[in-house]
C-alpha cells in the first residue's frame, strides 16, 4: 500500500502514547443536570489531551465520530501546539500561526492530525464510523493518513456536500462543495450491515385510483439483466400483450406477479390501463434509501443557512464564527451511522453543531443517543456549551422574515431600459411597502432581487436533555507518587491503570472498596479473564507504610473472593512470588508507580 511521508512523521507516529493522562474535572455549575461521566459531555481543553482523557472510560464505545478539523487553507491562523518530544521538531513546529506562505504547512497539518486520528481510532467501536469534512487543500493527504491508520480496505466512501449555492466570482473555480470522508474499523461490506438507510422520500405520494389503503408511489416492474424465469408475457387490462423492456426482465417470476396483482393488489397500470405495470409502494412498506455520495444544500443545508441559524440562536449577542456546519448535515450523518442508543463524538466541536444534531435526532425518534464534544478554544463555554444550553432549554430569537417580491436578471437590454426597471421597483415599494418593515434591494451574481422584510421575535422550544461540562486536570505523573508532589484521585488512577492494563474502557460503577480485606484496597473489575485490584490512597505517608503493601494475608483474602487469576497494583509487596506459588494463590503483583502492565487475552 502506498504510504504518505511528511516531515516530522517519525516524531509523531507514536506521539499519542506519550501524551500524559489528564483526569476530567467536572464543573456542575456550567452543565445541565447532575454530573455524569456516562452521559453527554462537553470538554474544554486541547483535543489531543481530551481524547487521551476519554480513553479509560470511552475506548471502543464510540459509534459515530464527526469532525470538522482546520482545512489548512493558509488563511485560518491555526497553530500547532503539541509538545512533541524532540527539541528539533518542537522548534520547527513553533513557527505559528501557520499561513499560506509556509511551504511546510501541509506537513505541519499532517503532524497535527496523525496522533489525534490514532486516538480517535482507539475510541471508535468495532463497527463504528468516522466522518471527516475537508475541502481540496488536505483531502488527499487525509485519505492517505486514514489509509495508514485504519487500512485502505476500511475506506467507506467520499461524499460531496454542496456547501454553497451562490457563485464565487473571485475564485479560479467557484467552490460549490466540500468533501466528507468516511472510514470504519470494519470492512465496507460489514459496515453496510450496521449502517442505516435514510428515511424514504414520501413527497411524491398520491392516490390516483382512490386506493383505500391511502396515498402511495410506485416503481417500474422490471429489472436489469436476463433471468429466464422472469421473462414471460403480461396482458394489460386493455388487452395489450407486453414483453419485458429491451435488455431487461420483469421484476419477479410470473407466480409472484400474479400474487402482487390479484392477492396484494399492488399492481398499477398507467395510461388508463394501457401502460406497463408498476408496483405500488405504501409508506409503511417502503424500504429506506441507500445513502448516496451527493448531498445537496436543499437536503442538508449549506454554510449560509447554518450561519443564519447560529445567529438566530445567539440573536441577543455578537457571534463571529466562520462557516459552521449545518445541523441538517450532521443529523444526516447521525441517521446513517447511529442507533437509538449510540455515542457520538466530535473533537473539533466549534459551535456545538454535533451536540445540537444529536439532541434533534433524539427528539425526532425518541432515541437516547449521547454526545461528547471536545473544544480547545476559549469560546468552549461562552459559545459551544452556551449553544447546547439554549438548545436544551429553548431560546428567544429575533430575526428577519423575508419574502421575495422580484427576481430579475440584469441583461444589457434591461440596462438600456433601466428607467422602466426602476419604475417597477418603485411600484413594488409603493404598493407592498406598507405590508413590510422594509423593502430590500440587492444585486447578486448579476440578478436584481427585491425582498420584503419583517422583523419577527419568536421562541424556539427546547429539545430537552442534559450535559456535564469538564475541564482537564493536571497530568497524572506516576513518578510523582514517589515524592507526593502529584497525588492523583483514586478514580483517575484506577481508570488509567485499568485501561493501560486491558485496552478497555473502565466502568466507574465497578470500582468497589473492600475494607474487609484492608484499608485502601479496591476492586477495579474483570478483564480478559483476570480480576484487577488496586491498593492506594492519595496519602504519601500511608503509601510509604506497610499498610499499602500486598501481603500474604491480603493475597489470601483477594484469592478467596472469586475463582480465577488476580492482578494487584500496589506500591509495595511483602510476600515473595515463591510463597504465592507454594500456597497456589493465583495472585500477581504490578508495582506502582513503575509498571505499565498489559493483561494479555487468553
Amino acid at each position: 500500500m502506498p504510504e504518505l511521508h511528511f516531515k516530522g512523521k517519525e516524531f509523531v507516529y507514536n506521539h499519542h502514547l506519550t501524551v500524559p493522562f489528564r483526569p476530567l474535572v467536572p464543573h456542575a455549575d456550567k452543565g445541565i443536570g447532575e454530573p455524569a461521566l456516562d452521559g453527554n459531555l462537553i470538554i474544554h481543553g486541547d483535543n489531543l489531551h481530551g481524547l487521551k482523557a476519554l480513553l479509560p472510560t470511552h475506548a471502543g464505545k464510540v459509534d459515530c465520530i464527526f469532525i470538522d478539523p482546520p482545512y489548512n487553507t493558509g488563511n485560518e491562523g491555526w497553530s500547532y501546539n503539541d509538545n512533541v518530544n524532540s527539541p528539533m521538531i518542537r522548534e520547527w513546529l513553533s513557527d505559528n500561526p501557520i499561513g499560506v506562505e509556509d511551504g511546510l504547512r501541509h506537513d505541519k497539518w499532517a503532524c497535527m492530525m496523525w496522533p489525534r486520528l490514532r486516538l480517535l481510532h482507539e475510541l471508535l467501536s468495532e463497527n463504528g464510523s468516522l466522518w471527516l469534512t475537508l475541502d481540496d487543500n488536505e483531502v488527499h493527504h487525509a485519505r492517505s493518513i486514514l489509509d495508514g491508520i485504519f487500512g485502505e480496505n476500511s475506506f467507506i466512501g467520499q461524499i460531496a456536500w454542496q456547501k454553497r449555492t451562490s457563485r464565487e466570482n473571485r475564485a479560479v473555480l467557484s467552490p460549490s462543495f466540500d468533501h466528507l470522508i468516511v472510514y470504519s474499523k470494519c470492512l465496507k461490506d460489514t459496515w453496510k450491515i450496521f449502517r442505516n438507510r435514510l428515511d424514504p422520500d414520501n413527497s411524491n405520494l398520491s392516490n390516483p385510483d382512490n386506493d383505500p389503503r391511502g396515498p402511495w408511489d410506485s416503481i417500474p416492474f422490471s429489472a436489469q439483466g436476463y433471468r429466464e424465469n422472469q421473462v414471460y408475457k403480461i396482458t394489460t387490462p386493455t388487452g395489450k400483450v407486453l414483453d419485458p423492456p429491451r435488455g431487461r426482465c420483469w421484476g419477479a417470476t410470473e407466480p409472484e406477479f400474479i400474487n402482487l396483482r390479484d392477492i396484494e393488489k399492488r399492481v398499477y397500470w398507467p395510461k388508463g390501463g394501457d401502460g406497463r405495470p408498476r408496483i405500488k409502494q405504501f409508506p409503511d412498506k417502503k424500504k429506506g434509501l441507500v445513502p448516496d455520495t451527493l448531498w445537496l444544500a436543499d437536503e442538508v443545508g449549506d454554510t449560509e443557512s447554518s450561519k443564519k441559524h447560529l445567529l438566530e440562536i445567539f440573536s441577543d449577542t455578537e457571534v463571529d464564527f466562520h462557516a459552521p456546519k449545518p445541523v441538517e448535515l450532521v443529523r444526516r450523518v447521525i441517521e446513517i451511522a447511529t442507533k437509538a442508543d449510540s455515542l457520538v463524538l466530535d473533537s473539533f466541536a466549534g459551535t456545538g453543531t454535533t451536540a445540537h444534531a444529536t439532541l434533534a435526532a433524539n427528539a425526532r425518534d425518541g432515541g437516547n443517543r449521547r454526545f461528547v464534544l471536545v473544544e480547545g478554544e476559549t469560546y468552549a463555554d461562552a459559545l459551544t456549551a452556551e449553544r447546547v444550553r439554549r438548545v436544551i432549554n429553548g431560546y428567544q430569537f429575533k430575526g428577519t422574515q423575508s419574502e421575495e417580491l422580484l427576481r430579475q436578471p440584469i441583461t444589457f437590454t434591461k440596462l438600456r431600459n433601466a428607467a422602466t426597471l426602476m419604475e417597477r421597483v418603485q411600484g413594488i415599494e409603493t404598493l407592498d411597502g406598507p405590508n413590510y418593515d422594509r423593502i430590500a434591494k440587492t444585486v447578486k451574481d448579476g440578478v436584481l432581487i427585491v425582498t420584503g422584510e419583517r422583523d419577527v421575535e419568536e421562541r424556539a422550544e427546547g429539545l430537552g436533555g442534559s450535559f456535564t461540562y469538564y475541564t482537564l486536570g493536571d497530568p497524572i505523573d506516576m513518578d510523582g507518587l514517589l515524592t507526593g508532589d502529584d497525588m492523583p484521585a483514586v478514580e483517575g488512577l484506577a481508570a488509567l491503570l485499568y485501561h493501560t492494563a486491558t485496552s478497555q474502557a473502565f466502568d466507574q460503577s465497578k470500582l468497589m472498596a473492600e475494607p474487609a480485606i484492608g484499608d485502601g484496597v479496591m476492586r477495579l473489575g474483570k478483564a480478559n479473564g483476570r480480576h484487577l485490584w488496586l491498593i492506594y490512597k492519595p496519602d504519601l505517608e500511608w503509601l510509604k507504610s506497610g499498610e499499602a503493601a500486598l501481603t500474604l494475608s491480603r493475597a489470601r483474602a483477594i484469592a478467596a473472593t472469586e475463582a480465577g487469576d488476580h492482578l494487584v497494583f500496589a506500591p509495595a509487596k511483602f510476600v515473595s512470588r515463591e510463597l504465592l506459588t507454594q500456597e497456589r494463590l493465583p495472585v500477581e503483583y504490578a508495582p506502582l508507580p513503575f509498571a505499565l502492565y498489559r493483561v494479555e487475552t487468553a
